[in-house]
Order: structure tokens, then sequence, then C-alpha cells
């Protein structure tokens, strides 16, 4: 037979269910429970913390400020917004040597034109040199000499919604006006051995002004 015990004493040990391992409780000194503590934890601290606008535009400025130092270098002491320009001569050259058809050449323009291309190429049904220009109004502008005949070659420049306009004269040729695609227009010569096409986006009196410099 066990000892009594006193009526306000708890085991330190509670029976669980059966199946069921017994639940330690933690007991004070006199051996009751332990009491616990009520206060919950103290809210844990966020590692992001919180940036005012002001910082923001602060830190927007100090990545800012880096590049465009950069594009102001690029552009004032490395020429970034310069198109880049190439000697056309040795293009000239190859499509003279061929002698598949006369070439002819601009000159006396200014030196605000910028001769940005040039290619001698041969092509099913012929050869082509292609000069392009950056105009002083900073357009493009295509001066092609070909000896595809012209039933191929002007649908294939001009696309199919390509119309004549009319003819000029120009250094003593006559020249027919086209529509071209896009906001293009177009002056074609024709020749018994060439076609030549002068097309851009450039204005009238630039197309004109090169047109007329061929010798």
């Amino acid at each position: 037979m066990e000892p009594a015990q006193p009526a306000d004493r708890v085991p330190a040990d509670r029976t669980p269910p059966d199946g069921q391992p017994p639940v330690a409780v933690p007991s004070g000194p006199g051996g009751e429970p332990a009491a616990t503590d009520p206060t919950p934890p103290p809210p844990l601290k966020s590692g992001k913390s919180e940036r005012s606008p002001k910082d923001m535009a602060i830190s927007l400025l100090v990545l800012l400020v880096p590049i465009a130092l950069l594009l102001a270098f690029y552009r004032g002491f490395l020429g970034g917004d310069q198109a880049t320009t190439v000697d056309p001569a040795p293009a000239i050259e190859q499509a003279r040597s061929a002698n598949v058809f006369p070439v002819s050449q601009p000159q006396g323009l200014g030196s605000d034109w910028s001769t940005v291309s040039a290619r001698y190429q041969t092509v099913e049904g012929g050869a082509n040199l292609r000069l392009g220009y950056l105009t002083p109004e900073g357009r493009g502008v295509q001066l092609l000499q070909s000896s595809v005949p012209a039933e191929r070659l002007l649908p294939a420049e001009l696309t199919d919604q390509g119309q004549p306009q009319g003819t000029t004269e120009l250094a003593g040729r006559t020249w027919q006006l086209y529509t071209a695609r896009g906001n293009q227009q177009a002056l074609v010569l024709l020749e018994p051995t060439r076609t030549v096409i002068v097309i851009g986006d450039a204005r009238d009196n630039e197309l004109r002004e090169l047109a007329g410099s061929l010798r």
C-alpha cells in the first residue's frame, strides 16, 4: 500500500493514455508544475529596412550620373553619333575592272555628304554597284548601277507598287521619277547597257543633287 500524498501535490509525471509515451512536465522546487510565462515573445524584426522616397531618388541619381558621363564622353570624344564613313574607290575600281557596264561616280558633292557603304557584286542576271550616302540633312540615299534587266531590277528595288511619276532633266539626262517602298522615292535612268537608280527617304532636292552629280 502506497503512502498517502498531500491533496495539492501533483505527480511529476502524468500517465498518458494507453499506447502513448509519458510526457514530462517541468516542475518547480517543491515538485509542483512550473508556471509558464503567458507573455508572447517579442516580434522578430524584419531584415528589410524601410527606405523613404528621398533615399530611393538619391540612389537612382547616383546610378544615373556615371551613365550620363559615359554617354557624354562617347559622343563628345569618340564620335558616337557620327556615321562610319568608307572609301568607295575600291568598289568603284572593281566595277570598272569587271567592264560589265559603264560606271559613273558623283563629282562635286559637298563635304557634308558622307559615303557610308560601297559594294560591287555579281548577281543573277548581271552585276550591281551599290553606294550608300548620308545626306547633309542626315537622310539615307543609295546609288545603284546595275546591268540586271530593268524589268527585273525595278520591281526588286522599288517593289511591285513602284509607279512612274513623270520625267525630269538632270545634267543632260532624262530621269524618271518613281514611288518606292514606304516613304521613299526614286530617280531612275534607263540606258541600253545599265540602269541607274537613286533611291532613299531624302528630300527631292537631295536626290536630284546626287543624280545630277554623276559623271
